[in-house]
């Protein structure tokens, strides 16, 4: 039973995610992480695929005689951030910090894997999936674009994310659309620069710049319905450097938020919209560079409902969120849901406090949390894959 394994597991699977908080790594560059990660699956005696998506990591663990089979997923990068932590197992890495928790999700599954190694009481097989890369740089994608559920065909995957601001070892569990779709963009506006006392002389991209960003918020506030939820802000606008001089050239940047896929599609199409219609109306041109990210990630029903039933059966005092809102915050197993029938759930990490929030240099993932999580991905396996 993973109870009696516990005790002596989760104090080493501690003292591991301690080493990699020390130790953090950039994505796509998280060389000894995933050494240690494919060297520690290796002395379980799991078959081990490196390299994948270049420091990807994916093992495999069969029991029984089943033909099901599932993936549980966590992520291993860091974020380009200088930690303030001044406890032991603080950055080694001046400007790279685990300040999401990448760290513990990489130990836990790691822990999950040694217990089920043990075990083996399931029917089917399990892959375990250490993902590159999930800030910003799309490690799930280049997974799945490298053929990771042709390689390793299954039925379901499963990921998780702490969750500070949840009480300690509880979980959200929601179906449907959990995280966001996120794009970037940047738009460049060139008109005439002059001076500032005669601006009939000159084409003002201050005001064009002005009203396209008010054009922009029209796209959530005048074209979205508003049961679906959506954000589009403008976080950068740069023009000029004398207050007599009308600029030349203003740029401007931003990010757009959506919970559908489709949404995230119209909405894009309204900024392209939207800078046509500033041309128009102040006699200015307009390079718009849009760069599409991670697309919502979306629960499917099935395995909602196993990971739902897990959650309540592991959860600390049984806390378990059915109907929390999701977060437009963004997440790239996003491509794997789209993919494979997935669920992605949030295990709480206790308050948020001090500023220990997802990308504080304040941040550290709670160890208290390090059993709930273990045993849930190993009853999670077992419950998807029973005998």
């Amino acid at each position: 039973m993973i109870n009696e394994l516990l005790p002596a597991l989760t104090p080493k699977i501690a003292a591991l995610r301690r080493d990699i908080h020390a130790h953090p790594e950039l994505a796509f560059n998280e060389q000894r992480t995933a050494q240690k990660v494919a060297d520690y699956l290796e002395n379980l005696g799991l078959e081990v695929h490196r390299g994948i998506a270049r420091t990807g990591v994916v093992a495999k663990l069969s029991a029984g005689t089943g033909a099901r089979a599932i993936g549980l997923r966590a992520d291993m990068d860091a974020l380009p951030l200088k930690e303030l932590n001044t406890f032991p197992h603080h950055s080694t890495h001046d400007g790279k910090m685990h300040a999401c928790g990448h760290d513990g999700h990489t130990a836990m599954l790691l822990g999950a894997a040694e217990a089920l190694s043990q075990l083996r009481d399931f029917d089917g097989t399990v892959y375990f999936i250490f993902q590159p890369a999930e800030e910003h740089e799309g490690g799930g994608r280049v997974m799945v674009e490298e053929g990771l559920f042709e390689r390793f065909p299954m039925d379901m995957v499963f990921g998780l994310h702490n969750w500070p601001g949840l009480p300690a070892g509880s979980f959200a569990v929601t179906e449907g659309p959990v995280m966001a779709g996120t794009d970037r963009f940047e738009i460049e506006i060139t008109g005439r620069g002059g001076h500032a006392a005669m601006p009939h002389q000159a084409v003002d991209v201050v005001l064009a710049g002005s009203a396209l960003v008010q054009a922009l918020q029209s796209l959530v506030s005048r074209n979205t319905d508003p049961l679906d939820s959506a954000v589009v802000s403008v976080t950068r606008f740069h023009a000029g450097h004398a207050d007599n001089v009308l600029p030349e050239t203003a740029l401007l940047g931003g990010t757009v938020r959506s919970l559908n896929g489709e949404l995230q599609d119209a909405l894009e199409q309204g900024v392209r919209r939207v800078c046509s219609g500033i041309e128009a109306t102040y006699q200015v041109s307009t390079g718009l560079r849009y760069e599409r990210g991670y697309p919502p990630t979306v629960n499917a029903a099935e395995p909602s409902a196993i990971a739902r039933d897990v959650a309540q059966q592991v959860a600390a005092d049984g806390r378990v969120y059915l109907q929390l809102p999701p977060s437009m915050g963004a997440e790239d197993f996003a491509y794997m849901a789209k993919v494979v029938p997935a669920c992605y759930v949030w295990l709480g990490n206790g308050p948020g406090d001090g500023g220990c929030m997802l990308h504080s240099p304040h941040f550290d993932f709670n160890d208290e949390i390090i059993a709930t999580g273990i045993r849930y991905w190993v009853r999670l396996a077992q419950r998807a894959l029973a005998l």
